[in-house]
């Protein structure tokens, strides 16, 4: 697998536009984790995750904590996954998970990134195939025997496990998280993961170069622009200009 995860998403909050930007899409996906399984962290691990990942990220507690009661409340907006995938600046692949409200106005908001940048979006499984859809969880200071042991004993299906400077990494396909979750908390009690998601990993790299970066970075700066969009996966190298 590499490292590649690091580099699996583009969501950088460099201004405070783009701030408010990520609290409201971290608000967003913690509304519907909560909703879809139940408000308490500690019985939904989905959301345990998404909260330590929102604190990491200092996403400000108010924004959780309004999430959360707003699922307790019930009702309120009915989002859906919405995933659009396609080729963008120099052939690279693309895939962009959306939660949204309105998959038609989404899907047309998607469609115009592509099409300003000319690029090209595709139809489901265009370009996933050439991706893992996988499960990441990354933890310090502990003993990596240990910690295999721990996941094959629970027939975790490890694909692969990396240690590097401390920090051991676990991949695992999207349908053993809790499985792997679990085996490590209750192997190892309480853990604060480095990382820890559910992610498209490409299965190699595709050169950017040239006048390609350019439109590569307007390309993402589009995507991300959008309120609907919560993560956007590629698979470019790009060289900088």
């Amino acid at each position: 697998m590499g490292r590649a995860y690091q580099n699996r998403k583009e969501s950088m909050a460099k201004t405070s536009d783009a701030k408010a930007r990520v609290y409201s899409k971290y608000g967003r996906v913690i509304y519907v984790c909560a909703k879809e399984g139940g408000t308490d962290p500690e019985g939904n691990l989905a959301l345990r995750g998404l909260i330590e990942r929102a604190k990491k990220d200092q996403v400000p507690a108010h924004v959780i904590e309004k999430a959360i009661n707003k699922a307790k409340g019930g009702g309120g907006e009915d989002f859906s996954v919405s995933r659009y995938e396609g080729f963008g600046p120099g052939g690279c692949m693309v895939i962009v998970d959306c939660l949204t409200d309105n998959p038609n106005r989404t899907f047309g908001d998607v469609r115009q990134c592509f099409t300003k940048t000319k690029c090209k979006i595709g139809t489901e499984g265009t370009v996933s195939h050439m991706f893992d859809h996988a499960c990441i969880l990354a933890l310090k200071d502990k003993d990596e025997e240990a910690v295999l042991e721990a996941l094959l004993m629970a027939d975790v299906d490890v694909t692969d496990i990396e240690n590097e400077d401390g920090t051991i990494t676990i991949f695992a396909p999207h349908t053993e998280y809790f499985k792997a979750k679990n085996a490590l908390t209750d192997s190892f009690g309480e853990l604060e993961f480095d990382v820890d998601e559910i992610q498209f990993l490409p299965k190699g790299n595709t050169p950017v170069s040239g006048d390609d970066v350019e439109m590569f970075e307007r390309f993402l700066d589009m995507l991300n622009d959008l309120d609907d969009v919560q993560n956007v996966y590629h698979d470019a190298d790009v060289t900088p200009a």
